[in-house]
């Protein structure tokens, strides 16, 4: 199952302190407890046996600054500041400032940026956490099905927005 998680985190993002620390959380969740002790503490998380990858992973991939947060009320604007600050974004040059002019739902606004990121070969994925929150993570369009596929079989949910 580690070979999932490395091969999630690969397809994510390419900070290998994504990978390590993923990783680590599912395959040395006391060593993971160890090394994260007072943040997890913070959170109410005492035991090895609360570890989980997926938020580990989340976590991860927020620490790496490849992950655009939003909240369930956030529009079109807070959802533009996001992504002009991710990576990959930066490095294809996208323009997300169209974004910001949704009127609309987040889910509309999330369309249009998949629409204006597509053409550099890019799309918005979302990793549910399990609450109302919106972790969304640009990654490459033909990583989307695995990324998709793969958190499936590791018994969470990714999914694309078109």
């Amino acid at each position: 199952m580690s070979d999932d998680w490395a091969r999630l985190c690969e397809l994510l993002d390419d900070d290998p302190e994504v990978r390590r620390t993923v990783v680590q959380a599912a395959d040395e969740p006391e060593a993971f407890l160890a090394e994260h002790e007072q943040v997890l503490g913070e959170l109410g998380v005492a035991d090895a046996s609360q570890i989980d990858p997926w938020l580990a992973l989340i976590d991860a991939i927020d620490d790496a600054g490849a992950l655009a947060y939003l909240e369930p009320d956030d529009t079109g604007e807070e959802l533009a500041d996001a992504l002009s600050g991710l990576p990959r974004a930066i490095a294809a040059g996208v323009d997300v400032d169209a974004v910001s002019d949704v009127d609309g739902s987040q889910r509309e606004a999330i369309a249009v940026a998949d629409g204006l990121l597509a053409p550099h070969g890019l799309r918005v994925v979302y990793l549910d956490e399990g609450t109302e929150d919106v972790p969304l993570v640009v990654v490459p369009i033909a990583n989307a099905r695995e990324i998709v596929q793969l958190a499936e079989r590791l018994g969470h949910t990714a999914s694309v927005f078109a």
